[in-house]
């Protein structure tokens, strides 16, 4: 069966990559929570089986659209997640591999055609929601050795390398023709994100994640380096610590202030990234700079008091976990885990979602808090899609 999905070419930072069932707010993100659950042996995986059964649980969507959190991709996430090291779903996942292998090379073709013609990216075609990083991160997760992700690697490597713009101006790989969401005003000829979401932060992640389990292409070093050096251009450093804008647009920077400590597009997801990268570099200068502002961040209420809702995408259950993951790598991990008491007692004052979706409902933010407790065990990778791990 396939569910067709408009187009996301031009989708903004805070809009979902599908209408359809998605990992993003369907049904498949409110089964990472059973399967969690299932794991840790507080619901009988024959739950999971009856949640992934239903209809509106099997978008197996191969259409050129499909992405790491719509689709038949999607489905081969949750089903790998749901197998937890056992031979669960194993034919289904075979043929999901096979229908995500050649969306991958599909994707790529029309990838480097592009870069061939000079034309600008799109988010679609390289983000981490709707793009080819998305589905590098499924295959590092799925089929690491597969020739398919080492040619979504290699991608990656062209994407950072400079173009020009209409005045023959250098422009960021990355650079892409249309606005942030719908403030076309504020980004006259397209612009530049840096999130881990819809920007270079999540191919960064890609690209260091990959490297930390031996897998790397050629430039691999010299792409993650570049990414690193454009970030460090963007950064503005105040007395209240280091901060990134969301994107930069032919006119300048995005507003750069205290804004809400989001996984999505604040100071955490770029924290993580590039102390992920520093790791894969042996950048020790640019770990302790990473470390340190999610820690300027943690510290500043004002940015607290902003996270209004419980979500993983915009509110504290992306920060806690962050804060975990970062924590795992920290050369101080205490400095970032003291944090999680004020942090839980933040979320339990917050009213629970409405949805119960993965990236803004209830079963992403219980998912972020379950890990935070004291007897929750080894960290759990449903955040894989975050890019966190």
């Amino acid at each position: 069966m396939t569910i067709s999905t408009p187009p996301a070419a031009a989708a903004g930072p805070d809009t979902d990559p599908a209408t359809g069932p998605s990992l993003a707010r369907g049904p498949l993100g409110t089964a990472l929570l059973d399967i969690e659950q299932a794991r840790r042996g507080l619901l009988p995986w024959q739950v999971v089986d009856r949640r992934l059964a239903r209809p509106d649980a099997r978008p197996l969507t191969d259409d050129d659209d499909a992405s790491l959190f719509s689709g038949a991709p999607a489905m081969a996430y949750v089903l790998h997640l749901a197998a937890d090291g056992a031979d669960r779903y194993a034919d289904v996942l075979r043929t999901l591999d096979g229908i995500v292998a050649a969306l991958t090379r599909r994707r790529l073709v029309a990838a480097h055609d592009r870069i061939d013609q000079g034309r600008y990216a799109s988010y679609a075609e390289y983000d981490l929601m709707s793009g080819l990083t998305g589905l590098g991160a499924l295959l590092l997760r799925r089929r690491p050795d597969s020739g398919e992700l080492k040619s979504v690697l290699r991608y990656l490597v062209r994407l950072t390398e400079p173009v020009s713009g209409p005045q023959g101006q250098p422009r960021p790989g990355w650079w892409v023709g249309h606005a942030p969401g719908l403030n076309a005003p504020a980004a006259p000829g397209g612009h530049a994100a840096s999130g881990p979401a819809h920007g270079i932060a999540g191919p960064l992640s890609l690209l260091a994640l990959a490297k930390r389990r031996g897998i790397t292409v050629d430039d691999h070093d010299i792409a993650m380096s570049r990414i690193c050096g454009w970030l460090d251009r963007i950064r503005q450093i105040a007395w209240d610590g280091a901060r990134w804008p969301q994107w930069v647009s032919g006119a300048g920077s995005a507003p750069v202030r205290a804004t809400a400590p989001a996984w999505c597009h604040g100071t955490p997801g770029l924290a993580r990234a590039q102390q992920l990268a520093a790791i894969a570099l042996a950048d020790d200068d640019r770990k302790r700079m990473a470390e340190r502002a999610l820690l300027y961040c943690l510290a500043d209420t004002r940015q607290l008091d902003q996270l209004t809702n419980r979500g993983l995408r915009h509110g504290i259950g992306g920060l806690m976990r962050t804060l975990q993951r970062v924590s795992e790598d920290a050369e101080g991990p205490s400095s970032f885990t003291s944090r999680l008491p004020e942090l839980r007692a933040r979320f339990r004052a917050l009213s629970p979602p409405e949805q119960t979706g993965f990236l803004d409902g209830a079963a992403g933010a219980d998912l972020a808090f379950q890990s935070t407790e004291p007897d929750s065990g080894p960290a759990a990778d449903w955040d894989a899609c975050l890019l966190l791990a």
